[in-house]
């Protein structure tokens, strides 16, 4: 595993130095920046970038990081009334600079790597889904593919209008059916909306709670796998 400072972003580099494909993957508030390294695992073919959210959170979070700041007390409320809120209607603080941030990242990072925009493969686990999803409609050209573990629809007026972006692009989309944290119903909206603009989605519901659960992986490695065939057969 190679680390690098990329757009001021403490970044994990693994896998090949020659991959084709290149898997950006965001974590969750209050993980630390090499949460999901484990899902290297996916494809050993490709290379993945694991970048370190610029806000760090100690305390009780240790060595968390998030991407921008969220209202505990609302997900506590939410998780005593046993009803996760519905928050397409919020655009965060903090959204605009984190998507800054992650922007000039994967620029530094194509430039590096000399990565084409057609193997460039964005994802994350929820926050760090919404924030790759966010990124994916706010670039000039769409990502090889999206992996939106355990996110939401957030920012709806900004979003909706570059839904048509995404046309085309295979999404492999995954949600708890029980989630406490994020409504499996909006995520269900997402996902209609999703298709409803073109993008491919592989919808993956599981029974269980906010979490990436393997039974997910193998859509996940799919998605990996048929953007490394496509390039395969340019």
């Amino acid at each position: 595993m190679q680390t690098l400072e990329l757009a001021g972003l403490t970044t994990h580099i693994v896998g090949p130095a020659d991959a084709a494909t290149t898997c950006v993957l965001l974590h969750g508030f209050g993980a630390p920046g090499d949460n999901l390294v484990a899902l290297s695992a996916l494809d050993r073919t490709v290379r993945f970038a694991f970048p370190a959210a610029p806000l760090e959170l100690g305390g009780m979070y240790g060595d968390g990081r998030a991407w921008w700041m969220i209202d505990l007390s609302r997900f506590e409320a939410d998780f005593q009334r046993g009803a996760p809120a519905d928050r397409r209607g919020e655009i965060p603080d903090g959204l605009l600079d984190a998507r800054a941030h992650v922007l000039r990242l994967l620029d530094d990072l194509q430039a590096r790597f000399a990565i084409a925009p057609d193997r460039l493969v964005l994802g994350g686990f929820s926050q760090g889904a919404m924030l790759s999803l966010d990124v994916a409609l706010h670039r000039a050209a769409p990502p090889a593919g999206l992996l939106f573990m355990s996110g939401t629809l957030i920012a709806e007026s900004l979003w909706q209008p570059r839904m048509a972006q995404l046309a085309g692009v295979p999404v492999m989309q995954s949600h708890g059916r029980v989630d406490p944290l994020l409504s499996f119903a909006v995520a269900e909206v997402l996902r209609d909306r999703l298709t409803a603009a073109g993008a491919r989605v592989d919808w993956q519901p599981f029974l269980g709670g906010h979490e990436i659960p393997p039974s997910v992986l193998p859509a996940a490695s799919r998605l990996l796998a048929e953007i490394g065939a496509r390039g395969s057969h340019a």
